[in-house]
């Protein structure tokens, strides 16, 4: 089964998008059958880091709303997606291209303006910037200029490719190019912890990173592939973190999103799936919950340095 998905991730920009489609709900239906035990939970990863402080005044959870925006059709939607956000009482992150669609410097300070963080997603976003040593510490001087320009405190890489070993050249505060446990991914090999860490590469002459795992499964992944009606994965997997006392961070696209305008296309979810887990959050976790931006979530794990990891062999 691995080399079929290395291979699909090889051709796929050779590949119709009708057809990945296909097959990537074809593969996912195969990979449902062996993975039920670490997927969409895996209990192992609740394990709490030592010396853990707990939360900020005693909150029972964090919860960390991102929005990586992949196209044109998603950064038209960015404005509305953060006026959706703030009018359910919520802050967020958006993660944007910088080499796929043209920056908007208004929009950048609209969004930080009113609360939310911008951060750097890939450079290029064409599933390459891991391809090689070289490319990646090409691609970084890159993105340091973009993280320095949007003033940027974290990274997330295209895909969910990750090597924290090479990410730790980024000029940044956190990364967020890991998750919990999620098998469905190309890169499939999970940090399994639902809290964030402090990672400092081997030989790293900085200070390192705050590492944050998305532990909610991605939107594209649960409503475009598997092409689930309800959101109930997403409450499920949110009540076990919460009773374990960990970080709910959740990947949700804009351009996925249908807001309501015209029929629901083949890669869209109705946005009300959206906004009823935000309402969910609100009303059963009234007072319990610290929603977060990521580099609040960083800041406060800095101060601690907790849960170091420098072996990279168990999360790359």
């Amino acid at each position: 089964m691995l080399w079929f998905v290395k291979l699909f991730y090889l051709i796929k920009a050779f590949i119709p998008r009708g057809l990945q489609l296909f097959l990537r709900r074809r593969l996912v239906r195969i990979q449902l059958r062996d993975c039920s035990s670490v997927w969409p939970i895996n209990r192992s990863a609740a394990k709490i880091p030592e010396e853990w402080q707990g939360w900020p005044d005693n909150k029972q959870f964090a919860i960390v709303l991102t929005h990586d925006v992949e196209k044109v059709k998603g950064y038209k939607k960015v404005r509305q997606l953060a006026e959706l956000d703030m009018k359910s009482g919520f802050r967020s992150s958006f993660n944007l291209i910088p080499e796929r669609y043209k920056d908007d410097p208004e929009l950048r300070a609209w969004l930080v303006k009113n609360g939310f963080e911008v951060g750097v997603h890939d450079l290029k976003h064409n599933g390459k910037l891991f391809s090689s040593p070289l490319t990646f510490e090409k691609s970084a001087v890159k993105i340091n200029q973009y993280i320095k320009h949007w003033n940027a405190k974290g990274f997330r890489s295209g895909a969910m490719h990750h090597n924290l070993e090479w990410i730790g050249k980024l000029d940044i505060s956190y990364d967020a190019s890991t998750f919990d446990t999620d098998p469905f991914e190309p890169q499939a090999d999970g940090v399994n912890t639902i809290f964030p860490f402090y990672f400092k590469p081997d030989g790293c002459k900085g200070d390192g990173f705050v590492e944050l795992p998305y532990t909610l499964m991605q939107d594209f992944t649960l409503f475009v592939i598997m092409r689930e009606k309800t959101n109930h994965i997403w409450k499920e997997k949110l009540d076990w973190i919460a009773a374990n006392g960990g970080m709910a961070l959740l990947i949700v696209h804009p351009d996925y999103l249908n807001m309501g305008t015209g029929q629901t296309g083949n890669e869209e979810y109705p946005a009300e799936r959206y906004t009823d887990f935000l309402l969910y959050v609100k009303e059963k976790y009234a007072g319990r919950y610290w929603n977060a931006l990521p580099s609040e979530i960083a800041e406060y794990i800095r101060k601690g340095k907790l849960h170091p990891k420098n072996d990279c062999q168990a999360v790359l």
